[in-house]
Parts: C-alpha cells; sequence; structure tokens
C-alpha cells in the first residue's frame, strides 16, 4: 500500500517523488489558467484540459482500472500530445509527429492513442478540428472559408463533409440556429 504523499518525510520514496512532481505540475497548470483565465480564455481553456487529462490518467493508473490494458500512454505523454494538436491545429498534423512528442515509435504511439483516447489520432485531430470550428462559428464573424482554413482543414467543402458527419447538418445551418448567441 502506497503512503500518501508528504513533503516532511526524511526520505521519499520514487512513488512519492513522482506523485509530487504530478502535483506541482497539476497546480502550476491551475494557477496559468487562473491568471490567464481574464485575458485569454483559450490558453485558460488549453491550461485546464491539460491539467484534466493529466490528473484523470493519474487516476486511472493508481486505481488499477488500466492494469488490463498495458502499453498506454503516460499523463505527461498525453498532455504534450493534446497540447501540440490543440496548437497546431491550424497545421497539417501527421502521425509521426505526434509520436514524436510523445517520444515513442508511431506504430506504438497510434495503438497507445486509440487505447487511451477511443479513437485514432487522425479522428481526434478532425474532432478537435471540427470542436474548434464550432467555437470560431460562435465567436467570430469570420466566414466558413476562413474558419475551415484556420483550423487545418484543406477549404470549406473539406469543413462541411466533416462537419456534416459529426453534427448530423451543415455548418452554414449550425451556425444559424445559434447567430443570436454570438451577436448578444
Amino acid at each position: 500500500m502506497e503512503r500518501p504523499y508528504s513533503e516532511d518525510a526524511d526520505v521519499s520514496s520514487p512513488a512519492d517523488i513522482e506523485f509530487g512532481s504530478l502535483a506541482n505540475s497539476l497546480a502550476r497548470l491551475l494557477e496559468a489558467a487562473k491568471s490567464e483565465l481574464e485575458h485569454d480564455q483559450e490558453a485558460a481553456k488549453t491550461s485546464l484540459a491539460t491539467a484534466s487529462s493529466i490528473l484523470q490518467s493519474e487516476v486511472e493508473r493508481r486505481s488499477g482500472a488500466k492494469d488490463s490494458r498495458t502499453g498506454g500512454l503516460a499523463g505527461w505523454q498525453i498532455a504534450r500530445v493534446q497540447s501540440f494538436i490543440d496548437r497546431n491545429l491550424h497545421r497539417t498534423i501527421h502521425a509521426s509527429d505526434l509520436s514524436a512528442v510523445a517520444r515513442r515509435s508511431t506504430a506504438h504511439f497510434s495503438r497507445s492513442f486509440k487505447q487511451v483516447f477511443g479513437e485514432s489520432p487522425h479522428a481526434y485531430v478532425v474532432r478537435r478540428r471540427v470542436e474548434e470550428a464550432c467555437h470560431l462559428m460562435l465567436t467570430s464573424p469570420a466566414s466558413l472559408s476562413e474558419i475551415a482554413l484556420s483550423v487545418g482543414f484543406a477549404d470549406q467543402p473539406h469543413l462541411c463533409k466533416h462537419f456534416r458527419q459529426a453534427l448530423g447538418q451543415s455548418p452554414a445551418n449550425w451556425r444559424r440556429e445559434r447567430e443570436t448567441l454570438w451577436r448578444r
């Protein structure tokens, strides 16, 4: 049985040191989100998502929820990959780019990613692009073409195809239904 983390302990076990490092990282991310909240909500959102992923991964690891599934990604790998994706949505993102961020071979990374997220790296990136496009449609007056390019789709029809697959309607109809929300 693991003993709880204590900064006062004379001799810390590797698990205690790892937990202390994790706790410090989470505290820094949450403090960053708190300070970013008023002037940069996107940065705050990214910090909170990263902290949440790290915490969820650690809770699952410590609870033994993943004991039957070996080979997943560590919390730091999940956080780095998610952060990389969110910072680079506007660019082409290859599985090899993500595997380099996680410091794994592409094949091992792809298997581990699917195990952790329940979808392939490509499907995850496309989903994040659609989510970011939704956010921009609600918060900016930019055209669908501009939004499509800014979130990494090749063009507006490419956005429309994936948007329809994900949400069952065109981006234009979706935006029109919600137009009153972002104009208020």
